[in-house]
């Protein structure tokens, strides 16, 4: 058994397998992240990444081009992303009442949209489209281990990678950032130096659909190829969970998201190989170590103080 695992081929698959499986979780967390920084906690992530997922495959199976179905995704999200932004924003209602409900519309309309388009189709007869090759860096690609599963991968691969980088430049190296940041903990301070909280609330919450959306256009155009109402599976209550165990950071994030993506990778692996072990713990573990941090590290933590309550200067 552990000759099976310790063997070359699985270490790269499970390796390649981890950055892959890890993309469409560490899109919607970056996004979500921008969100609460903002001080809106948006808990439709689960559902905004449905719909980038049946909007990019519509796209992608009725233009024929990944990039329009990847547009297509990434609108959706931003779309629904900003009924969101109104909705608790300009009418400050419940952001976890609101959110739920996101989620709940988006299971609706996206198999509405699904067997619209699709009429007869059942599991066996699926639609596909064809996903995106892998597009490895040259001479990168050549380095061994390492060019194999990080500079081997796909386009939306490097695209998730150089978002951390600006996400954590803009949140910590603009002045716009610090605004944002800033709104999070004290907007009524910010209110006070003449600056458009519901401006920025808006831009964080559609930028944080955007990504959701990217997210579920990772799933069907990379790694599935095709649509199914389960395909997100839980990858958006993931992110949520990824932002805390992160810390609210951008690359903690990358790093929580890389240990979701091996966890799931290896489950599945050593299923493959017969290996007979209650995967279920793998799965969970993860969900466990948030949990340890939220109480070990909770004086410490870098969420931002007024996430999920909604701000009026009326009542400030």
């Amino acid at each position: 058994m552990l000759d099976d695992i310790l063997k070359y081929t699985f270490l790269i698959s499970l390796l390649t397998g981890m950055v892959r499986m890890a993309v469409p979780i560490l899109l919607a967390a970056e996004g979500e992240l921008i969100a609460e920084r903002s001080g809106v906690l948006n808990l439709g992530v689960e559902g905004t990444m449905l719909i980038g997922a049946i909007a990019s495959f519509l796209g992608t199976y009725y233009t024929k081009s990944l990039l329009m179905g990847v547009l297509w995704g990434i609108l959706a999200g931003g779309l629904l992303s900003a009924v969101m932004a109104f909705v608790v924003t300009t009418l400050k209602a419940d952001q976890i009442i609101t959110g739920l409900t996101i989620n709940i519309f988006s299971a609706g309309i996206a198999l509405y949209m699904f067997r619209t388009a699709f009429t007869g189709v059942a599991t066996q007869n699926l639609p596909t489209v064809t996903t995106f090759s892998k597009a490895p860096i040259p001479l990168l690609s050549k380095i061994p281990v390492l060019g194999t599963f990080v500079f081997s991968q796909h386009v939306l691969t490097y695209v998730a990678i150089l978002l951390v980088f600006l996400i954590y430049l803009f949140l910590y190296h603009t002045k716009y950032g610090l605004i944002l940041r800033s709104i999070g903990d004290n907007p009524r301070a910010v209110d006070m130096k003449g600056v458009n909280i519901s401006l920025y609330k808006y831009s964080a919450v559609i930028f944080g659909g955007m990504m959701a959306g990217l997210g579920g256009t990772f799933l069907t155009l990379v790694i599935a190829g095709i649509y199914s109402p389960g395909i997100v599976a839980g990858r958006g209550w993931i992110a949520l969970s990824l932002v805390i165990l992160g810390n609210w950071n951008p690359f903690t994030i990358l790093v929580s998201a890389l240990l979701f993506g091996f966890l799931d990778t290896f489950q599945l692996q050593i299923q493959a190989i017969g290996i007979n072990f209650p995967y279920q713990i793998l799965v969970a573990l993860p969900y466990l170590l948030t949990i340890i941090v939220l109480v070990i590290g909770r004086r410490k933590s870098g969420a931002p103080l007024l996430a999920g309550r909604p701000y009026s200067r009326e009542e400030s």
